[in-house]
């Protein structure tokens, strides 16, 4: 058993332990990350002082998310064109200062909400780029065999700094206000920088380039039209649209859930910590498997949806959390294994493209989403939001399970 186990441990960390550009990419993540979950708290919990007005937090949500919902589908095209690793350090520099100017007119105290509205706008457009720009440099920094495990591991990152940003941010904001939050984001961003410039760019594997660099709107097309021609990627971006749409809208629905139960922010929190550490648990596990599959992907969505509609008639605080542990875990085993499908059977010259669509159908329709999810729960409570993010998500699970299989038949 101890052999088995430490064979599934070097299996998990397989990536960083054979990637020196990798580990050193990964690490500077770590830190930059939690900052930004600090940063993201922060600027909520800000504007609420500013305004004392939930709606207001909803519109600085809208501004973060907007760019990706305008620009997402154009974003790939710049991805295919430029060099990513020199992109990449462009946009985490640009959002480095946007942090330091969001820190500096709070700590300063001339803070408005319009300026943080600007700045989170603004910030949100460096990272409809950079959010592609970084998945395609997975690729460069691993290559194809250990893509999968290498995105799985990049989930678990982000679902682990998203249990520790948000703790860390709140007791800073205690003790230093939120102001400081946005200055400890700013420095973190220096390690990451750090990373990009200290690689060795001779061990990145090398990506094919078109010979003539696509124009915005054609490179747009060919990108929809691979899409709507490749049928596992379609089938893939449909799933992820509705997923994304309807079912995940934990910062509508979860502190809605806690006052149903009679509780207070501590289990707002305590729902989304069991939410993240269960996402964390799917990162590691896909990481170990380390292979990219449409059964570990159905087996997700599949997991997710059915999890989502047990949990819609729950009204114990203890059962909802175990519930969001599984759905956690599931919507990670559905992610990564959606994102490294996708990437690995995707042309070079197309992956940029491609993975802005997959971006888009994931995050570009938060604000639809999250005004559905806000609409369901003033209709029905939280009850009926979970279960139409629970039927939608197994009906077009099924149709994916059905074109999947059809597929095959006529191959």
């Amino acid at each position: 058993m101890t052999a088995a186990f430490l064979r599934a441990n070097r299996r998990t960390w397989r990536s960083l332990r054979e990637h020196r550009n990798y580990r050193i990419f990964f690490s500077g993540q770590v830190v930059s990350v939690t900052g930004t979950w600090m940063q993201n708290i922060a600027a909520a919990w800000l504007v609420l002082e500013l305004t004392h007005s939930p709606v207001a937090v909803g519109l600085l949500m809208l501004c973060q998310f907007l760019p990706a919902t305008v620009f997402g589908l154009f974003s790939g095209v710049l991805v295919d064109r430029l060099d990513v690793r020199k992109t990449v350090i462009v946009t985490q520099a640009a959002s480095m200062v946007f942090a330091a100017a969001l820190a500096g007119i709070t700590l300063g105290g001339v803070v408005e909400p319009w300026m943080v509205y600007l700045l989170t706008g603004l910030r949100g457009i460096s990272l409809v780029v950079d959010h592609p720009a970084r998945q395609a440099f997975t690729f460069q920094l691993v290559g194809p065999a250990e893509l999968p495990n290498a995105v799985a591991l990049n989930s678990g990152l982000f679902n682990g700094t998203r249990v520790l940003g948000p703790a860390l941010g709140g007791l800073v904001i205690a003790a230093a206000g939120p102001g400081a939050c946005f200055l400890l984001n700013a420095v973190s961003f220096v390690a990451v920088l750090a990373a990009l410039i200290l690689m060795d760019t001779s061990e990145l594997y090398p990506v094919e380039r078109p010979e003539q660099r696509p124009t915005m709107l054609r490179g747009v097309r060919e990108g929809l039209a691979y899409a709507r021609g490749d049928r596992r990627v379609w089938l893939v971006l449909l799933l992820v649209l509705v997923v994304g749409t309807l079912g995940v809208n934990n910062a509508v629905i979860l502190p809605v859930l806690a006052a149903e139960l009679h509780a207070g922010p501590e289990v707002f929190g305590l729902l989304s910590a069991f939410f993240g550490a269960g996402a964390l648990l799917g990162a590691l596990t896909t990481a170990t498997l380390g292979r990219a599959s449409w059964r570990g992907f159905l087996a997700g969505s599949t997991g997710f949806s059915a999890l989502m509609l047990v949990l819609a008639p729950l009204h114990t605080a203890w059962l909802c959390g175990v519930l969001l542990f599984g759905v956690g875990a599931a919507f990670t085993l559905l992610t990564a294994n959606a994102n490294a499908i996708v990437q690995l059977g995707t042309p070079a010259s197309l992956r940029g493209r491609v993975l802005s669509l997959y971006l888009f159908a994931f995050a570009g329709l938060t604000p639809i989403g999250g005004l559905v999810a806000g609409w369901l729960v003033e209709t029905g409570g939280t009850e009926l939001s979970f279960a139409v993010a629970g039927i939608s998500g197994l009906a077009v699970s099924a149709f994916a399970v059905r074109g999947r299989s059809a597929a095959l038949a006529t191959a």
